[in-house]
């Protein structure tokens, strides 16, 4: 037999063989249990990035809240520059930070501050909006000071709507941290574009995204039910 047609039998050969999970580009369990190590770092950064961004942008916005709630006059200016934060363009906020922060998780972390003052900010002025007069008049009638009834009575009752804020910008900004790999700072979003075009990675990668979301979102409300018993019970 020639080598010619000994060649041509074993193409032949690899031909009729069916093609690979891989090959036909479907959701492969043998190739992701073989490629899981690849995600664990992204998962990693992208749950820091997250973290980290959601508790300053918390910080800040409880903060400026505070002080707008004794200073009326405070809440539509400070509304609106968080509110053209929040509407900028992500990969536009990107490049406008590049050259003043450079590439790297402090251009990631800022603008994904930016974007959760507005939910946390408005949340925490609507909480405290909502509690009623009769608590706040109880609660003079016990000589509690302004501070007083600001910590003892209406941060108290305002938890739900602050904590429904928090949660709003935690799930927000996991999804908002996929684009962060535009800025040099990793996460889940470096590893779907590393190669959109094999279903399987998209999946598992975009996968992780929406789990970290739901646990994020699960743990919030479980802080919240812990810090508010008397709301046990009601709908979330």
């Amino acid at each position: 037999m020639s080598l010619v047609l000994l060649a041509q039998l074993q193409l032949r050969d690899r031909e009729s063989q069916p093609a690979t999970c891989v090959e036909r580009n479907g959701f492969c369990p043998d190739w992701i249990a073989d490629n899981w190590e690849r995600y664990k770092t992204p998962l990693i950064e992208h749950t820091e990035l997250t973290l980290i961004s959601v508790a300053i942008g918390f910080l800040i916005a409880f903060g400026l809240a505070l002080i707008a709630h004794r200073r009326r006059w405070l809440i539509p200016p400070i509304t609106q520059i968080t509110g053209i934060l929040y509407t900028l363009p992500s990969v536009a906020l990107f490049f406008l930070l590049l050259p003043l922060t450079g590439r790297g998780k402090t251009t990631a972390i800022i603008a994904l501050v930016a974007y959760s003052l507005l939910i946390i900010f408005r949340n925490v002025i609507t909480g405290l909006e909502e509690v009623p007069e009769e608590a706040r008049d109880a609660g003079r009638g016990m000589g509690l000071t302004p501070r007083q009834l600001l910590w003892r009575v209406e941060l108290p009752l305002a938890l739900p709507a602050i904590m429904a804020g928090l949660r709003i910008a935690v799930t927000t900004t996991v999804g908002l941290t996929a684009l962060v790999f535009l800025a040099g700072a990793g996460g889940l979003g470096e590893a779907i574009f590393a190669d959109t075009q094999f279903r399987s990675n998209v999946v598992v990668a975009g996968g992780l995204c929406v789990l970290l979301a739901v646990v994020l979102d699960l743990s919030v409300l479980g802080i919240q039910k812990l810090m508010t018993p008397w709301t046990r019970g009601a709908a979330t």
